[in-house]
């Protein structure tokens, strides 16, 4: 896999927008493809985004439309594709249910007395136990995918194929991709749909919300106090792993209680070794050669409960 020369993450940019000046500090000059299909009808919607990045040019990728048009033109891929999404959401329901309960069973479990060697084992236990129903869920995903995709030939197939043409006609003219949040299942459906993660090569890649989510290597739906009750942070899906070994959490001051000590904690010890991210409004992170280079305003979760601003140089040591 071919890796992008920079990966920019940003704090959410709908009220207080920064991605301007990203992209100015990147020094990209040329074309801009952006990517909105997490907005699904909304997805054309791009004025403020095209005034705040003026005078740069930029074009929409259009990856939700293009997927509507795709499916009207392949009647039998859609149903495919349909069936697929529904499989996914029945595996995604089953996975919850038993996450919930293995959360819970931790919380519990980290108060209850015991000696302390005691302790420390049993609560190593219900980490890994949430572990691997992680890694199952995300297994059972894959699985589906790779059935779907042998199956089907999407690279073969000459509907999918002649808008795969397309858009690779375009990024091939832009220098960098900007890829914006929403419905962020709907967007990785379409950036795996038309092969983003193969067209993206050396290109500078700037995302934010969702879309950040959506170039780690796993996606985490997360919520510490979600309207309709509690929250229980789930696995959804692969992403496009342009980040590896990140876990990134975008608007920390909706989603997160960082004051919770016990909640930040066990996220990190759930997804270590990777680092639990979360990028607040104005917060910038700067991926390049393999690691994290610069941070601003970006939160790294830790192991011992607390939080605190990421400082890539003391990671990288």
């Amino acid at each position: 896999m071919i890796f992008p020369s920079a990966v920019v993450l940003l704090g959410a940019q709908r009220f207080d927008p920064t991605l301007a000046a990203a992209v100015a500090q990147q020094q990209v000059t040329g074309r801009i493809a952006l990517i909105t299909a997490g907005w699904q009808e909304r997805e054309g919607e791009d004025d403020e985004l095209r005034s705040h990045l003026m005078p740069r040019d930029m074009v929409n990728l259009r990856l939700h439309a293009r997927g509507e048009e795709l499916f009207s033109e392949d009647p039998e891929l859609r149903a495919a594709h349909r069936q697929r999404g529904e499989a996914l959401r029945h595996r995604q329901d089953f996975y919850r249910i038993r996450v919930e309960h293995a959360l819970e069973a931790e919380r519990v479990i980290q108060t209850l007395p015991a000696p302390p060697d005691i302790a420390a084992e049993q609560r190593e236990a219900s980490i890994n136990a949430i572990r691997e129903l992680d890694e199952w869920h995300l297994a059972s995903c894959a699985r589906l995918h790779a059935e779907f995709e042998s199956r089907w030939s999407l690279q073969d197939r000459p509907s999918v194929a002649r808008h795969r043409e397309q858009i690779a006609a375009i990024v091939n003219d832009c220098a960098a991709i900007a890829i914006a949040g929403g419905h962020v299942a709907t967007l990785v459906n379409r950036l795996f749909l038309f092969g983003l993660d193969k067209l993206v090569g050396e290109r500078i890649v700037f995302a934010w919300s969702g879309g950040a989510m959506a170039i780690s290597d796993r996606v985490v739906l997360f919520h510490d106090d979600p309207p309709q009750g509690p929250g229980a942070s789930e696995v959804l899906d692969h992403g496009l792993g342009l980040v590896p070994g990140a876990v990134v959490l975008p608007q920390p001051e909706q989603r997160l209680r960082l004051d919770r000590k016990h909640c930040v904690q066990s996220m990190v010890r759930r997804f270590a070794p990777a680092i639990c991210l979360a990028l607040p409004a104005r917060s910038t992170v700067v991926w390049r050669a393999g690691d994290f280079v610069s941070s601003d305003g970006a939160i790294e979760l830790r192991k011992d409960g607390e939080h605190g601003l990421f400082a890539p140089v003391k990671h990288q040591q």
